[in-house]
């Protein structure tokens, strides 16, 4: 028996219905009786269904035949071979075709076209020489070459080979680590087919070509779609990745990723591939981003960023709701480093950072990004959420230099005072033997709040709520403190390995 409560049961009964009502109308109408007019009821009235009227390209080859000869290969004479980089893979055919044996067709093509010819050798002179290969593209008539810093990191020498297979010497104009970009220049008497960066942003589903060098294999072309934007794969701290689905492996590092315009929108750099292979991941350094660099290197050599002088991270719903800001945003100074420019101007530990120049701060990468393009010795505004209310601060920034980290282990003594319900033990840093100011965390309960917001034992506490620590019964005080203000959340001052954060915890203590 028909189940007439299905709905699309009901609808189709319905519908024939509706088909033998229209089919009598019309026989009564032919008939001069009557004419019948039929309503459909609201509940069955159907909205038009999404449609776009553009048709897809047919094929990519009027984009290809144009820009193609301003696409070249990157070769590269180097103490080490850089490989594109690879995200939570191991890298390389090598890791599928390990224990091949030597005589296997397979092998002879690893050594072409792996781009490793230089390693594994012995003997001969003390240091070993590879050669590597990436891609690049022209971007001006007279031999200004675009590639990635990896391609070209610890180079000794640098070839240029054209799309007609002549090659050419170049030299390198200048790197930047830090968005992994590199200027070439080759010096010849003719003129090159450039390509350009694009003006505008590429919409999240539009085409993308790739032209590059992978494996070796010149001249390849892939093609796909932007698959996102604004990726932020932990490569640098001005990580703003367009992702695109075009197949893109190693030797593709450097090449550009085009519009259907034959604009550059990305220089790809990067790939995700859990196994080593392609799995339709890659990552391209955005046009805006290379425009300014790019300009930079041809200019200079380098590149001048502005300076702060700040540790910063995110502000969570827990640090916003012990701030008292009403949503959370901004960035969170954990450190002030002593003579920066941030500690000149009176920036201090604590301070949430919701604008730069009247621009709003939406997180540290934000922040990051914003402070770095302006040049060194620019005054900039910047505004803070201090004691419960917005101040501006007048900064003169500083020209950042290269980064430099030192890890340390820590450990403790047994501890004297117990914060049951935070899941905490603490002791003083005498009681532990070590130097400085601060309480240590000597335990860490893993099923308590410390241990879920990242908590570990050796932590060094610098502030409770605001207020400078020394001994564990501050600790108590100043949580004690921030309940009786009616705060949900207290927040502390933690250091780990010679970083400092902010971490809210819940108002219980025992």
């Amino acid at each position: 028996m028909q189940n007439t409560q299905d709905p699309s049961t009901k609808r189709s009964l319905f519908m024939s219905r509706r088909a033998r009502l229209l089919a009598g109308a019309m026989a009564l109408g032919a008939a001069g009786l009557m004419t019948v007019q039929t309503v459909v009821p609201s509940q069955f009235a159907l909205a038009d269904p999404v449609r776009v009227e553009r048709n897809a390209p047919a094929d990519f080859s009027d984009v290809v035949q144009a820009v193609q000869p301003a696409v070249v290969s990157v070769r590269v004479k180097q103490e080490a071979s850089p490989r594109m980089m690879n995200f939570n893979g191991q890298g390389g055919f090598g890791e599928f075709f390990g224990d091949l044996p030597n005589d296997h067709p397979l092998q002879r093509f690893f050594k072409e076209f792996g781009g490793r010819e230089g390693e594994g050798r012995r003997g001969g002179s003390p240091k070993q020489y590879g050669l590597s290969q990436g891609s690049g593209f022209f971007i001006s008539d007279d031999g200004y070459v675009v590639t990635n810093h990896h391609v070209i990191d610890k180079g000794t020498e640098f070839t240029v080979i054209g799309h007609d297979g002549k090659e050419y010497d170049a030299r390198l104009i200048g790197a930047d680590a830090r968005t992994d970009l590199a200027l070439l220049k080759v010096e010849a008497d003719e003129k090159f087919t450039y390509v350009k960066f694009a003006d505008d942003a590429p919409t999240v589903g539009e085409w993308v070509v790739a032209i590059g060098n992978p494996f070796g294999l010149g001249g390849t072309v892939t093609a796909g779609i932007v698959s996102a934007r604004g990726r932020d794969i932990g490569a640098g701290p001005y990580d703003d990745f367009i992702q695109i689905d075009a197949p893109v492996n190693r030797g593709n590092s450097g090449g550009p990723a085009f519009n259907m315009n034959g604009e550059v929108i990305g220089v790809n750099a990067a790939i995700f591939s859990p196994s080593g292979g392609n799995v339709g991941i890659a990552f391209a350094i955005p046009a805006s981003t290379a425009t300014d660099v790019i300009m930079d290197l041809e200019n200079g050599g380098k590149v001048s960023r502005g300076w702060l002088g700040v540790q910063i991270q995110g502000v969570n719903e827990d640090i916003a709701e012990s701030l008292n800001l009403k949503e959370a945003r901004g960035a969170i100074v954990s450190e002030v480093q002593p003579g920066s420019p941030a500690a000149d101007a009176g920036l201090r530990s604590g301070d949430t950072i919701l604008a730069v120049e009247g621009n709003e701060v939406k997180g540290p990468r934000d922040l990051s990004k914003m402070i770095a393009a302006f040049d060194p010795d620019t005054k900039v505004d910047i505004t803070v959420w201090r004691d419960g209310a917005e101040k501006d601060i007048a900064v003169k920034l500083g020209s950042l230099k290269e980064p430099e980290s030192v890890a340390s282990a820590v450990k403790v003594s047994p501890t004297e005072t117990s914060l049951e319900d935070l899941g905490l033990v603490l002791t003083t840093a005498k009681a532990a033997g070590l130097e400085g100011d601060g309480v240590i965390v000597s335990e860490v309960d893993p099923d308590g709040p410390a241990a879920d917001k990242g908590f570990s034992r050796g932590d060094r506490i610098l502030e409770v709520a605001g207020q400078a620590i020394t001994s564990p019964d501050d600790v108590v005080d100043a949580i004690k403190r921030a309940e009786d203000d009616g705060r949900k959340a207290v927040l502390f001052r933690v250091e780990s390995n010679d970083n400092t954060r902010f971490v809210a915890l819940p108002m219980k203590v025992s």
